[in-house]
């Protein structure tokens, strides 16, 4: 049994409470097992550098709280609240299989909440999560061209995207479109696919003008890998938090 920890074990206490903390059960006759945590664990110091925190706004969302349970009683909008539901409900199941969402619809009809929603439940489930809006997330790749020696590399990056369980990016189709985007996102989003990762997506854009924005050969994998759901109604933002 290793004396020293290494960096995914600095907690103290075991998330499945079984072990000490050290990621290790000592059996019969001083003979150590590896606990179950410890794989968990160190998937998780794998794709550290990852942007997984959920927004300050999202952090109190739930299915049985407003704006959501208000989503949920709107002729308009119950029935992406449903889908959502049903996805949460099974969501080591979707994840497991690499299923995804593609919510889309006009601006502050709650796709981002009902998204944020999902990756809430997803890291509280334990699982693994990068969360960006897509300018961030571009801007976020092209630092790494700048990376000094030794720093983050486009490879490592690249590899903890798509590594984690469920990446999520809001505002698909929202970043200006160049041969070096299409180029990005076709990329990771190909990577994910022939993974079975699910990926989570938010647009404001029909399927036709996706299309035009980020490419029809990456559009078609998120059609494979995501379960649509549509948004309809006014802007929520008006008086209200979406």
């Amino acid at each position: 049994m290793p004396g020293a920890r290494n960096e995914p074990f600095r907690e103290t206490a075991c998330p499945l409470a079984v072990c000490d903390g050290s990621g290790w059960i000592l059996g019969p006759e001083d003979v150590a097992r590896e606990c179950e945590c410890r794989a968990q664990r160190l998937k998780h110091g794998r794709v550290r550098g990852v942007a997984s925190a959920i927004p300050p706004r999202y952090r109190g969302v739930s299915l049985d709280r407003p704006p959501v349970s208000d989503m949920a009683r709107d002729l308009e909008t119950r029935a992406a609240v449903g889908e959502v539901r049903r996805f949460v409900e099974e969501l080591d199941a979707r994840l497991d299989a690499g299923r995804g969402l593609w919510l889309f619809g006009d601006t502050g009809t709650g796709k981002t909440t009902l998204a944020m929603l999902v990756s809430k439940a997803a890291l509280e489930a334990g699982r693994s999560v990068a969360i960006y809006s897509l300018p961030k997330l571009l801007a976020r790749v092209r630092r790494t061209y700048d990376a000094e020696p030794g720093g983050d590399s486009y490879l490592a990056f690249f590899e903890r995207l798509t590594s984690v369980d469920l990446l999520h990016i809001d505002d698909l189709g929202a970043e200006k479109r160049s041969d070096w985007v299409l180029e990005q996102l076709y990329a990771l989003i190909n990577e994910r696919y022939e993974a079975r990762r699910s990926v989570l997506v938010t647009t404001n854009l029909s399927h036709d003008a996706l299309e035009e924005q980020i490419g029809a050969r990456t559009v078609s994998r998120l059609n494979e890998m995501c379960d649509e759901v549509a948004f309809f109604g006014e802007d929520r933002r008006f008086g209200k938090v979406a």
